[in-house]
């Protein structure tokens, strides 16, 4: 579904928006022009060739033990059946606090997994002093030393491992005390940072966790891109440079946020063909640069080939062709984008439009086959499911006034958002095709014995199939009636005899196995059945 409405952050209403004059000097050049640029020793576009970390089949990683599978565990029904599957899918893991030895275990933990598994973990690192201008996600290191020690640890627990790692969402869209390159005031101006050089600590600790990430040998790196109903597109690709955006593979888009992917598709190749300009024309100025807010209208997503047009004519007067192969590229974050932008009521306040809107849904699954050279992949950044904040609207709380209940705090499960990013799924998940029911006995000097009953809930019959499932530590399978066991680290799976292998659409099939190594009752937080995600109870 498209949606018309520009998903407006409310942070960009306290924040004058950077849109390019109207009257900026004429940009198509004269083929004189263009060749006394090519005399005076222009440099051509850098060579930027697709990176092989997020390459077109790329596997995604799925972490078995993610925080959201974690909730699942702890609820009952169609609560936890969503949980389940939302956690079927590769969402990122986010890295957001710890001493720099605690951020390297983690980071170290999920790379490691990931690569057992064949497979490409995305990071989120998130821990910027002032992060988010100490909002609903406030938090982050001390100061820039501290920060710097922290990145260094991050670093360390990836190591040559593969991983897709998003830079600091907000760090580039919220700067405290920031003015931008068209003279505008950042809204973001706390009273504990030195307005004198807060913005510049932000620019130098920003390029310090780029050195450090990019020097990795296995990882591609991109920083904060904002969405199309924030900055403007010379704005951001301003801020992209100084941040250091030419040793990364780019930027992401629409972190945490709900802006539709054609939208976000226009606005990200905008910023890609800014920063060729930019970065290649030496008198160009990124607040030159065509936007969403002109010559398109923000409100009619139909005039928005007039900013492509826009771009056609001024790197045709740069000399410049669009070239994928030489300029930047960025994933999106289509975990909420479904529905698009909400569409609040009229509010006497501050509606926070990006606080957990309901009624939205899950967009693009997680893949890095896009069908554009320009994107990268579509990821679940924001983990779908988890709560933006206790969002009063303007009110004094706790009470979130257009749900009618207390949202959960940052980062939370929140059942009922869940419940609606399912429901309002553009496209649609896929009916679940299985249901597991498990059971084992108690643990007894780590030995314990279960059943395992699958029930098959597809239209066609399974011919054989073979179940997975990660242990939650050190568990390991001895023996397995009724089918044939496999297991490497925790990923146990059990493939079926000669007996169970045949289940009828709506019939049953069972296996029993024993088990060591536990330590306490043991119950896996997901089953899938021939690689899909199947409910448990």
């Amino acid at each position: 579904m498209t949606s018309n409405a520009v998903d407006v952050d409310p942070r960009e209403k306290r924040m004058p928006r950077s849109i390019p004059a109207r009257a900026a000097r004429p940009l198509a050049l004269t083929a004189v022009a263009v060749a006394a640029l090519v005399a005076a020793g222009l440099s051509p576009l850098p060579a930027f060739a697709a990176n092989d970390v997020l390459g077109d089949g790329t596997t995604l990683y799925a972490d078995p033990h993610s925080t959201t599978l974690e909730a699942a565990s702890g609820l009952n029904g169609e609560a936890r059946y969503d949980a389940q599957l939302l956690g079927s899918f590769p969402s990122a893991t986010w890295l957001t606090k710890g001493t720099p030895a605690e951020v390297q275990q983690a980071a170290s933990v999920t790379a490691t997994a990931a690569t057992a598994a064949g497979q490409v973990p995305t990071f989120v690192v998130y821990d910027l002093p002032y992060r988010d201008c100490s909002q609903y996600s406030a938090g982050g290191a001390a100061d820039t030393a501290a920060y710097e020690a922290w990145i260094d640890g991050v670093a360390a627990g990836i190591g040559s491992a593969k991983a897709a790692i998003m830079l600091e969402p907000d760090g580039l869209g919220i700067i405290p005390w920031y003015t931008t390159n068209q003279n505008v005031k950042e809204w973001c101006q706390p009273a504990d940072a030195d307005a004198a050089t807060a913005a510049a600590d932000r620019f130098a600790q920003l390029n310090y966790a780029v050195d450090a990430l990019t020097a990795l040998p296995n990882t591609a790196v991109y920083l904060d891109g904002t969405h199309s109903g924030w900055l403007s597109v010379g704005d951001i690709t301003d801020r992209l440079v100084k941040a250091g955006v030419a040793k990364t593979d780019g930027f992401f888009l629409n972190a945490s946020n709900y802006v539709t992917t054609d939208r976000l598709t226009k606005y990200g190749t905008w910023i890609s063909d800014c920063l060729a300009l930019t970065t290649s024309v030496s008198w160009w100025n990124a607040g030159w640069c065509a936007s969403q807010y002109y010559p398109a209208d923000p409100n009619d997503f139909s005039t928005w080939t007039a900013t492509d047009d826009k771009y056609a004519t001024d790197m045709a007067g740069a000399g410049l062709v669009q070239d994928a192969a030489t300029q930047k590229h960025f994933v999106i974050d289509t975990s909420r984008n479904g529905q698009g932008a909400w569409s609040p009521p009229a509010w006497n306040g501050d509606i926070e439009a990006w606080c957990n809107p309901p009624d939205r849904g899950a967009g693009l699954r997680p893949s890095t086959s896009t069908g554009n050279p320009f994107i990268d992949a579509y990821l679940w950044i924001k983990v779908p499911g988890e709560s933006d904040g206790q969002c009063y609207r303007g009110t004094g709380g706790p009470t979130d006034p257009i749900r009618g209940i207390e949202d959960p705090a940052a980062g939370q499960w929140f059942p009922q958002q869940a419940r609606e990013l399912i429901a309002s799924a553009s496209p649609t998940f896929a009916p679940v095709g299985c249901h597991v029911a498990y059971s084992a006995t108690k643990p007894l000097f780590g030995v314990f014995a279960g059943g395992i009953a699958i029930t098959n809930l597809g239209q066609a019959p399974l011919k054989s199939w073979t179940l997975s499932w990660n242990w939650a530590g050190s568990e390991k399978l001895v023996t397995v009636v009724g089918g044939v066991k496999s297991q490497a680290g925790d990923a146990a799976a059990i493939t079926s005899g000669r007996l169970t292998g045949s289940v009828k659409a709506g019939g049953k099939t069972a296996v029993a196995f024993l088990a060591k190594g536990a330590s306490t009752r043991v119950e896996p937080w997901l089953f899938r059945v021939n690689g899909q995600p199947c409910s448990s109870d």
